[in-house]
């Protein structure tokens, strides 16, 4: 029978994990803060914002809200970071991406301190991840392998197969994939043959960001499958990278959208303040 993953449920667990953790740095004096910068009116940004601001403060992280106009030049919020990376009372920065076309987001990144990078993008914690000595990894890739341990998934040893090689989720998941001792291949629109690949997968990622480009057919049975795609269909209805449906009368375990991999993310960037804070405060 076929395990679906409760993104919601899982992300609740570590988010009280996280909540012990702030609170034992509250008892000490120490107050886990978390910076997030939001640059223009995107709507679906806006939302992600609140959400994430409302989360931290309900795990006792002092959430401090930075929003922009989206004419704000690149200068201005580069100046805005190194002023967040001065100060003492944030511990985890997030600029909220995409930023306005204008801005260039890897110049951004870089400008976040490495131990404040919340989002765990610095091309240094990417580079910390590959060495297998990592100070924070990106929250999604976190969160598919919070919720591969949390299905009880024996990654040693297992075939696993990622799709896409984006810096976001398919390098660095196909790294914590390999640092747990996976056999990984990391798939992408010049791979041959991609349903014989995947066929032979114990572990499938989609991380493609096309709707339902995964086949059931394709799916080993007895795979998990950890679908990180959110597609909007014509009818306002999100689904994955996956073919649902087809997917999960074959798989052991697999996430649905929504509801799967999200949830997952937005723990992890908790986590990684909290973890932020816990590295600089010794």
């Amino acid at each position: 029978m076929t395990r679906v993953l409760d993104g919601k449920a899982i992300a609740a667990k570590v988010r009280g994990e996280i909540a012990a953790r702030a609170a034992a740095l509250r008892a000490r004096g120490v107050v886990p803060g978390l910076a997030v910068v939001l640059v223009g009116d995107d709507p679906a940004s806006a939302v992600y914002v609140r959400s994430k601001t409302k989360d931290a403060r309900e795990v006792g992280i002092e959430a401090f809200d930075h929003k922009l106009p989206a004419e704000t030049t690149q200068r201005e919020l580069l100046d805005l970071i190194g002023r967040l990376n001065e100060d003492s009372a944030v511990d985890g920065i997030l600029v909220q991406l995409p930023l306005p076309k204008h801005i260039d987001t890897d110049t951004i990144i870089e400008a976040i301190r490495p131990d404040k990078d919340a989002d765990g993008l610095h091309p240094e914690n990417l580079g910390r991840v590959a060495q297998a000595r990592p100070r924070f990894a990106a929250c999604t890739p976190s969160g598919c392998m919070r919720l591969l341990a949390e299905a009880g998934v024996e990654v040693a040893g297992a075939r696993a197969v990622v799709i896409g090689r984006s810096v976001l989720v398919g390098k660095p998941v196909a790294l914590l994939l390999t640092n747990a001792n996976a056999t990984v291949t990391v798939c992408h629109s010049k791979t041959r043959d991609l349903p014989s690949v995947v066929a032979g997968a114990d572990i499938v990622v989609a991380a493609i960001g096309k709707a339902e480009f995964v086949k059931g057919a394709w799916i080993k049975p007895g795979a998990a499958v950890i679908d990180v795609g959110i597609n909007r269909r014509d009818d306002g209805k999100l689904i994955g990278d996956v073919e649902y449906a087809a997917a999960a009368e074959r798989a052991a375990v697999i996430t649905p959208v929504p509801g799967g991999v999200g949830p997952m993310t937005r723990a992890f960037l908790l986590e990684n303040t909290v973890k932020a804070c816990e590295l600089r405060r010794g």
